[in-house]
C-alpha cells in the first residue's frame, strides 16, 4: 500500500486526483499506476484501469490470475468491473469512497453471487493516510479555487495609475 500512496503522491504532484495503483503477483510488484484522466484526457484514466492494462501486457494476457491490487482508494463501477474481468485474485484498498465506491460503500461487486467471479477484499488498510493524501489535494484546490475568484472580483492595483 505504501507504493500505491507514492503513486497517488505522483498523481496530485501532476494535477491529477490523488489515486495509486500497484498490482502485485507473487509478492512482486508488476505494475502501477495513478490517475491520469487530465493528462490523457480520458475518463478511463483511472489508476486501477492503468494499471491492470500494464499488468496485462506484462503478463502476454488479460487473466490477471493470482494477481493481488492495492489502491489507495476505493475502486469505482468501472474499475471492479474490469478487476472482475480480468480475475483479479484480491484487492487491497485504503479509505472507502461514499460517492462512488463499488465494493462496500455503494455497491459490493466483489462479492456479488450473480457474478461469475468473486474478489477477497481488504479494506481500510492505512485509510486515514490514504484520506488525508485526497483531503489534502481537494483542501488545496480548494484554495486556489477561492484565490482565483477573490482575484477576478479584486485585481491588484497597477502601479502609477
Amino acid at each position: 500500500m505504501r507504493e500505491a500512496l507514492a503513486q497517488a503522491e505522483e498523481a496530485a504532484q501532476a494535477g491529477e486526483v490523488p489515486v495509486g495503483a500497484v498490482i502485485v503477483l507473487n509478492g512482486t510488484i508488476i505494475s502501477t499506476g495513478h490517475n491520469a484522466r487530465e493528462a490523457n484526457r480520458s475518463p478511463l484514466a483511472h489508476a486501477e484501469i492503468l494499471a491492470i492494462e500494464k499488468a496485462a501486457r506484462y503478463l502476454g494476457s488479460w487473466r490477471l490470475t493470482g494477481c493481488d491490487v492495492y489502491v489507495t482508494l476505493e475502486p469505482c463501477i468501472m474499475c471492479m468491473g474490469a478487476m472482475l474481468q480480468g480475475r483479479v485474485q484480491r484487492l487491497v484498498f485504503g479509505c472507502a469512497d461514499p460517492k462512488a465506491g463499488a465494493v462496500q460503500s455503494l455497491y459490493a461487486l466483489a462479492d456479488d453471487p450473480r457474478l461469475n467471479h468473486r474478489i477477497s477484499v481488504t479494506g481500510d488498510v492505512l485509510a486515514e493516510k490514504c484520506g488525508a493524501v485526497l483531503s489534502d489535494f481537494f483542501s488545496e484546490l480548494r484554495e486556489r479555487k477561492k484565490e482565483t475568484r477573490l482575484a477576478e472580483r479584486w485585481p491588484s492595483p497597477v502601479e502609477g495609475a
